[in-house]
Order: C-alpha cells, then sequence, then structure tokens
C-alpha cells in the first residue's frame, strides 16, 4: 500500500537525521506572551484578523469569538470578541464551549498512547478487539421491501482503516443516504455501548474495507476501544493520560455547576428562519453531568487556552513542561497520510486534486499549492459548532478559533471562517525565518 511507502519513508527519514526527538530539540517547553514582530508577524496585519472577527460580530453573524495564534511557543495573538451568547455577558478567554469533533484528535492521541504501549497494532482488524464487527457485510442496494441487499465484506476493517475514516462505516449526520439514514436512527441514539456496537454490526458498510473514505463514528468506536484496553472510562483515561499532565483543567466530558456559567450558549443557523436560533435537539449532549456513554468521537467541552495546551504539545512532537505524552514518532505518524492511492484518486473529500490526505485523526495538507491557504504539512480538525484548529510544523505555528453556531455552512459569511482566517494569519506572517 502507498501507505507502507509513505511511513517506510518516515521511518528512514527519521534515521537518517539522528532520530525524530533531534528535530524537535528546540521546541519550546511552554507557552509564552511575544510582540508579533519577535516571530515574524506584522502587528498590523494581525489587527486585520481581530477587526475580520469583530465584523461578524457587529453584523450579526456570531454572538462572540474568541481566537489564539501562537509561534515557536509564544502567543501573538490571542482575542475575544462579542458575547458568550447575544444577550449573554461578555465573551471572555476562559469561554467554555462544546467542541464536538474537534474531540476526535484527543481520543486518536489517547489511541496513539496505546499504541505505543503495544496494545494494538495498525494491520490489527477492529474485531479483534470489537468480536462483533468479524462478520459485517456491505452495502449494495435496497431491496423493494426496503431490506438492504448487502455482500459479504472482504475482511473484517483494520485499526488504520479506523483511524482514518475509510473503514467503511458511516455517521448520519448527513442523512442523503439509506445507511446514514438508518444510523441516524439506531446509532447515534444508542442508550448503552452494547447497543451501540450492536446497532453499528446489525448495519452494512458503506463499502468495502479500504475502499473509500467516509467520514464516521470510527472515532466513537475508538473510543470504546480504548475503554476495553485500559478498563477504565474514557473520560477518566483521557483526565489521567492527557488532561493532568498537560493542565488541561477545563476539558472532559462534563461541566460541573460551578463552571456552567462560563459556557457560551448554543445556535444553531436555522434556513427557514434565515438567522441563528437557539440550538435544541440530538447534537446538543447533556454536559451536566458524566454521560453513561462518552462520545470519542464529539462529547467533549473545552476553552481555547486549554486546547492551546493540546495544540502545542502536539506541535512539540508530543511533550510539553516536561510532560511527554506522545512519541515523536507517533505524532508524526498521525499527521502522516494513510489513505491508499486508490482512494486519494477517486474521493473527493480528500484527493491529489484536492492537495489534501487523512491521517490518524487529523486531516492533513499534501499540497499547499492546491490546498491553500494552509502551509504544506498542516495537520487539522474541526468540530460541528464551528471550533477550529490547525498547527502547521513546517512554520512552527498553531492557530485556534471557537465559536459557537451549528450548521454555521447556511451562513455565507461564516461558513469558511477557518479559510478565512487562515489566510489574513499567513497574510500576516511577513517574515518566516524569525
Amino acid at each position: 500500500m502507498a501507505f507502507r511507502r509513505v511511513i517506510a519513508a518516515v521511518l528512514a527519514a527519521t534515521l537518517m537525521t539522528g532520530g525524530a526527538t533531534a528535530a524537535y530539540a528546540a521546541a519550546p517547553a511552554s507557552i509564552v506572551a511575544a510582540a508579533p514582530e519577535t516571530v515574524g508577524f506584522s502587528a498590523e496585519g494581525l489587527k486585520k484578523l481581530d477587526a475580520h472577527m469583530q465584523g461578524l460580530v457587529d453584523a450579526g453573524h456570531l454572538p462572540g469569538v474568541t481566537t489564539m495564534l501562537v509561534r515557536h511557543g509564544k502567543v501573538v495573538n490571542y482575542e475575544v470578541h462579542g458575547k458568550k451568547g447575544f444577550d449573554g455577558p461578555p465573551m471572555t478567554k476562559d469561554t467554555v464551549f462544546r467542541i464536538y469533533s474537534q474531540t476526535k484528535p484527543v481520543t486518536g492521541v489517547a489511541m496513539m498512547i496505546l499504541f505505543e504501549e503495544g496494545k494494538w497494532k495498525l494491520d490489527d482488524p477492529v474485531s479483534k478487539f470489537i468480536p462483533e464487527f468479524a462478520s459485517l457485510r456491505v452495502f449494495k442496494g435496497v431491496n423493494a421491501d426496503g431490506s438492504f441487499d448487502t455482500v459479504p465484506a472482504d475482511r473484517p476493517p483494520t485499526m488504520r482503516e479506523l483511524m482514518s475514516h475509510s473503514g467503511g462505516f458511516a455517521y448520519g449526520l448527513v442523512q442523503d443516504n439509506p445507511i446514514d439514514k438508518a444510523y441516524a436512527e439506531k446509532v447515534l441514539g444508542a442508550k448503552s455501548r452494547a447497543e451501540f456496537v450492536q446497532n453499528i454490526a446489525a448495519l452494512p458498510l458503506v463499502a468495502q474495507p479500504g475502499a473509500r473514505w467516509k467520514y464516521s463514528v470510527s472515532v466513537d468506536i475508538q473510543g470504546l476501544i480504548i475503554e476495553k484496553l485500559t478498563g477504565m472510562s474514557l473520560g477518566d483515561f483521557m483526565a489521567k493520560r492527557i488532561f493532568e499532565p498537560l493542565k488541561m483543567t477545563d476539558t472532559g466530558f462534563w461541566l460541573p455547576a460551578s463552571k456552567m456559567d462560563r459556557l457560551a450558549s448554543l445556535y444553531l443557523w436555522g434556513p427557514k428562519q434565515n438567522k441563528l436560533i437557539p440550538a435544541e435537539g440530538f447534537m446538543v449532549l447533556d454536559i451536566t453531568k458524566p454521560p453513561a456513554m462518552a462520545s470519542g468521537g464529539g462529547g467533549l467541552v473545552s476553552t481555547n487556552a486549554d486546547y492551546a495546551r493540546f495544540a502545542q504539545m502536539l506541535l512539540n512532537g508530543g511533550e510539553l513542561d516536561g510532560h511527554r505524552i506522545l512519541k515523536p514518532e507517533s505524532v508524526k505518524l498521525m499527521r502522516t497520510n494513510a489513505l491508499s492511492d486508490t482512494i486519494m484518486s477517486s474521493d473527493p473529500s480528500f484527493s491529489t486534486a484536492k492537495g489534501r490526505g487523512f491521517g490518524l485523526d487529523f486531516a492533513v495538507v499534501l499540497d499547499s499549492a492546491k490546498a491553500g491557504p494552509y502551509g504544506q504539512g498542516t495537520y487539522s480538525w474541526g468540530g460541528a459548532a464551528g471550533t477550529w484548529f490547525w498547527i502547521d510544523p513546517k512554520n512552527d505555528l498553531f492557530f485556534l478559533g471557537m465559536i459557537h453556531i451549528l450548521n454555521k455552512q447556511g451562513d455565507p459569511a461564516i461558513k469558511d471562517i477557518d479559510d478565512d482566517s487562515a489566510k489574513l494569519v499567513y497574510d500576516a506572517l511577513i517574515d518566516p525565518s524569525k
């Protein structure tokens, strides 16, 4: 597979350069503040970023937003704009957000901790850990009676495919096909781990394992595997191995009553109303108490400051403030494209035409000229409520943005807020050599 050739090249390069750790030797230990010019940014250029965000607030597209830009471990821009809700108090730097799918990279890091401990391998079948997935079937069509016409899967999906959304599982978030509709009805509403697994096993895959990229419940499945391998709840494992050492004090799967006043109001773009309305429904998780089943794919709440520590750890090659979460080789593996040549040549989501691939729970930029405005090698992900982040290892920087708007794609002014902010950031980077 192309992936194996890529990984072989990565490991060979690591050995040739004296080990991956050496590549991160100059990385800062912690995050401190600095003037933009000291790390190559124009203060005037960053004012355009701030003006853009404030303009979205002033025009009513957002109640509020918070952003952070860090280069060489130094915060060069950290701003809040607007309010926590249209009728709420001002947005603050410690405002809490539901980060939804921005949970996925955290779950991926938890998986890689266990990978380093030898608990699983990339080519292991997922059925090694979830036996119910040993005899999955693949969707072929819909019969006259409404049942699914299926064929047997060639083999169970592998762990590599699980972490790169190429195992054939679906999600149910966009219900434009029979399988996603079935997932919305039977999987997303599962009340227990057992029901979740059983309902997935009973539904067909959308394609043969390894045949296509399909955004899916794969990271929730990863969360269950973490629990099986550790004997701990996902929340407890993340707290012990990630949040506590990184001092991410406001990140977790629920929010204590003492912190609820810091939670940003959640809105939904209503196409019928043509405006933002208070969000409700199945996408609004109850975060007032520990969940019956923590969602490794979308259940965390966090703050900009907390997630910045997570991002800096990754940018440092797995370490922050003397606490090593992952080896540099594992971080590099996560940000290396894991999709096969077949998927890359045919899938519209992640393809050579768009210059983007997908690693282990991260999207990755393979060709910045096609995937602009992001730098070569940038890896990223975001959440359903509009939170986003990206890490550019070449320029040793990362950017975080947090809003609280579901279905932001409905508003042309904010649907590309991540790309728009990236362009403004790179426009302001006037001396990359600093």
